[in-house]
């Protein structure tokens, strides 16, 4: 008999086709409204944001910068900096590059502030420099010092006959060359379906799995749950599993060398991912000299039984 578990966070209640709450790279899926903001989240948006958002806002903001004060250096009069070319462009493009001279402290000598006001004005911005790429270095180090887990997961689930029943598989592996140390792996089953009120209602269950802590990983684990009576699909068909409005939350930790400490990463599939009567097309093989070979490519790769 399966055993039902309290709600680990994601609530009962549910609609059908309700979206998945956490997204394949483990982020939230949920929606937040009303939510008080504050100036941490600016520091935590910009660490978790991909690496080109964060160069592309980089170089926004940079350009925006030098493209104000440059007009600010027009409108105080461009001959406290420069002689005039008597073109708005010119002038603009003059101010422009004078902005970013003393934005980043490089003062190539070329242009000069002259009056008081300009003086003024660009101990402001070097001030502003100052701190703009201070802020950024810590956000740089903060990015490459992140400890973060790089495994791959297998695009699909499979359901297969195993042994004397049935079973439940997904893959995953290191995407790096570091031998994951103590992997430890725990599952959880979400399942809609209709209450006798014709609400629609999450159950959630932990599902048992063949082994769920290996002592280290060097190339692909396979996570099987075999559907027994103490599994929650033992009375589902392979068809009606299929059918299933169901998510698999995957939460995995493991010694990462590469940080020295332990790392967690989160997974979801959709049970629209599943495929039965398959099995995976083995990743790992030998060369001609007795070295083991991993294909990242053949993690998903499945054939027929």
């Amino acid at each position: 008999m399966a055993k039902k578990v309290k709600d680990p966070g994601f609530g009962y209640n549910s609609k059908k086709n309700a979206k998945d709450i956490i997204n394949d790279d483990g982020s939230s899926n949920v929606l937040h409204i009303n939510r008080k903001k504050s100036i941490s989240d600016l520091y935590t948006y910009f660490i978790d944001i991909s690496w080109f958002q964060f160069f592309f806002l980089i170089i926004l903001s940079y350009t925006i910068v030098n493209i104000l004060f440059g007009f600010i250096y027009v409108g105080i009069g461009i001959e406290q900096i420069t002689k005039p070319k008597g073109n708005f462009i010119e002038d603009l493009l003059n101010g422009f590059f004078f902005s970013a001279q003393t934005l980043t402290t490089v003062g190539y000598g070329g242009i000069a502030p002259k009056g008081m006001l300009a003086n003024f004005i660009a101990a402001f911005e070097a001030m502003i420099g100052l701190l703009s790429f201070s802020f950024i270095t810590g956000l740089l180090y903060g990015r490459f010092s992140k400890p973060k887990a790089n495994l791959k997961f297998s695009e699909n689930l499979i359901l297969r006959d195993f042994k004397k029943g049935r079973a439940i598989m997904f893959r995953l592996m290191n995407s790096r060359k570091t031998v994951m140390i103590e992997p430890e792996i725990k599952v959880t089953l979400s399942i809609t379906e209709k209450d006798g009120k014709g609400d629609f209602k999450r159950n959630f269950f932990t599902l048992n799995l063949e082994r769920n802590k290996v002592m280290y990983l060097p190339t692909i684990w396979t996570v099987v749950h075999e559907i027994d009576e103490k599994s929650p699909l033992f009375n589902y068909t392979n068809k009606e599993i299929e059918n299933l409005d169901a998510f698999l939350y995957i939460l995995i930790n493991y010694h990462e060398e590469s940080f020295a400490q332990k790392v967690y990463q989160i997974y979801s599939y959709d049970f629209t991912k599943l495929k039965t009567g398959v099995k995976y097309v083995s990743s790992a093989s030998f060369d001609e000299e007795g070295y083991t070979v991993l294909d990242h490519e053949k993690l998903s790769e499945v054939k027929k039984m």
